[in-house]
Formats: C-alpha cells, structure tokens, sequence
C-alpha cells in the first residue's frame, strides 16, 4: 500500500515541527551541570579554538550535554565563528541560548583588584598575592627593583609606579598583567600632571613630581591640603631647605620601624632621611593618586615653610619658624 504523496508532505511537516519544538524546548531548558548540584563551573576559551573544540570544552569543564548538540546549536545559531576566547563562568540554571548570548558576548569571569592611595609596593604584592584568581607570577619577595625589573618598566624603582584604583582581570589572569596595566595608567597621569605642572617649578623631570606626590600622599589625607603641602616643599626646595618630613625617614628604616619615630631615627642618615639630606628622596615612597599629582604639579599660591597636624586630619601652616613653633606647643604638646 502506498501513502499518497501529501500524506507524506504531511508526515514531514509534522515530523520538522515536532522537531523544531524539541530543538525549542532545548533551547531554553537550564543545562545540567556535572556533578549534581554543582552551583557553577569553570572553563576557558583558548583563543583560536573551533566551535566544535569549544563544544567540547564546555563538556568536559562541567556541561552534562552532548558536545555534539552544542555545536549543532553554535553553527544553526550562525555565530559559531563569533564566539570569543577568554575565562568564563558556567552558573547552574544556564540555558544553551544563554550560554551561546555569553560566549558572544564575551562576557567573562571578572574578578577586581584594589590599589590603594599611600600603599607601597609591599602592600600592593599584599593584596595582589591574596587576590582572587590571579596567577602569581611575579619574582618572590617584595624587592622593588626585581619588580620593576620582571615587569619592564621604565624606572629602575617600583615604588610608587602604580595607579591606585580598581582593576577588573578575568579569572588565571597573569598578576604581572594587571601590575604592567596599573605601570600604564601611573604613566599616563604622570604625564597629564607634568603637563599641567606650574611654569618654574624646582623639579627636573616628571619623576621628581611622582616623588614630590609621594610625599604628599603621605603627609596629609585631605584634599584641601594637598596643594599647601607641596607648597611647603616647593618653597623648601627653592630655598635649599631640608624637607623634614617624616613619611620618607619611616620608608628608610623599612622593617625597623616598630610605629614609633624617635629622635635617633631623626639622625641616623639613610637615602630617605629628609632631615639628614637635602632634597628629594631617591624614589617615591608610596602610590600618590591624582590629586596628589595634581598638588605636586600645580601647589599652592603660598610662602609657608611648615606645617604641623592639629590632629584632627587637617594640619596648619606656617611661614616662620616661630608661628610654627607656636603651633607645634598648641597642637602637639597641648600648652
């Protein structure tokens, strides 16, 4: 017995639709993960991988489907070729049309790193050797010039070359990587503060305004002071005066320094001591953020010569000796 032919168009449209639903419901239904009830897994996208190599990546990371289904769905979706190399987080209840929108995307697996104003560069291997996901390949110990060496920048110092803000990394990103991202920003602010730097300024070379800025970072934590610190310093600069100031000698004595600055420490002479040498220290002495590098470069129209904390995050300048003087016995000694 034979159908007639639109028996048959009717089986095959019927047998297409049937199958279009199924492709449908496949579609939107979350993928298993293996094993049970794992919340969520891990791959990476080599780049220069395949659809069909990235089908079965996601297989054998955790993905409880046919690697042939995946690149069925990759080549008829028509964006096999779109999809982008990188870490990626698969989460439980992910649809393979969701899992194709994110791979297109290129919506990886971020995690953040903090730099923070005032920090040295033993703080920031601190926070880099404890942050998420980072691959520690950086040389051990805390030695800024090995630093500086393994990451090829242009100072011969660590200290002070990175730009404290946020930095976003997908996951098993090199932490040399993000260290040489910071390096780049520090360069660039450095650069649009020199430029903008106030004509006459005693300072050589953009380097010196990042130590200049150093300084300042750590000498007072309120913007509205900034510019009258540097102003201090540029007139002690100008005058030949010994800096004084007390952050570079606590860098100096390192690891012996126990939190309390004494008046031996204020006369035993290393490269730091402001108080034993004139001018600059020989490297920055923590990362300044922008409105210290702003400060350094365009300090304020001022001739104090001091300034001494009140105590309350603020601090008072002073032109003379003795109004500073006055000041030290109000503020610090309480008379």
């Amino acid at each position: 017995m034979q159908f007639p032919r639109w028996r048959w168009s009717t089986l095959a449209a019927v047998a297409l639709l049937a199958c279009a639903a199924a492709v449908a419901a496949w579609l939107h239904r979350p993928l298993p993960l293996r094993p049970p009830g794992t919340a969520v897994i891990d791959v990476v996208i080599e780049p220069g991988m395949s659809a069909q190599q990235v089908a079965h990546a996601l297989v054998e990371a955790g993905v409880d489907t046919s690697a042939m289904w995946l690149f069925a769905w990759f080549r008829l979706s028509g964006q096999a070729r779109a999809l982008k190399a990188g870490s990626y987080e698969i989460p439980a209840g992910t649809t393979p049309r969701a899992l194709l929108d994110k791979l297109v995307r290129g919506e990886q697996a971020l995690r953040r790193l903090t730099l923070i104003e005032g920090w040295t560069v033993r703080q920031v291997l601190q926070a880099v050797r404890a942050a998420e996901a980072l691959i520690d390949d950086l040389p051990p110990g805390d030695d800024p010039i090995a630093l500086a060496r393994h990451l090829g920048l242009s100072a011969e110092h660590a200290e002070g070359r990175f730009f404290p803000d946020t930095y976003l990394y997908p996951k098993r990103t090199p932490a040399s990587r993000v260290l040489r991202q910071a390096a780049q920003a520090m360069d660039q602010r450095l650069a649009d503060a020199w430029a903008q730097r106030r004509a006459g300024l005693p300072l050589r070379n953009p380097d010196e305004l990042l130590i200049l800025a150093s300084l300042i970072e750590k000498e007072t934590g309120l913007d509205a002071d900034r510019p009258l610190v540097a102003a201090v310093f540029v007139n002690r600069l100008r005058l030949g005066m010994r800096l004084q100031t007390d952050p570079s000698v606590i860098y100096g004595l390192g690891e012996r320094f126990d939190g309390d600055l004494r008046r031996r420490d204020l006369t035993t002479d290393t490269p730091y001591n402001t108080y034993t040498r004139a001018g600059l220290p020989p490297t920055p002495i923590a990362l300044p953020g922008w409105a210290s590098l702003q400060a350094a470069a365009q300090p304020a129209d001022s001739r104090a010569l001091y300034f001494v904390a009140r105590g309350d995050g603020s601090s008072v300048f002073s032109h003379t000796l003795e109004e500073h003087n006055r000041a030290v016995r109000r503020y610090q000694l309480g008379r």
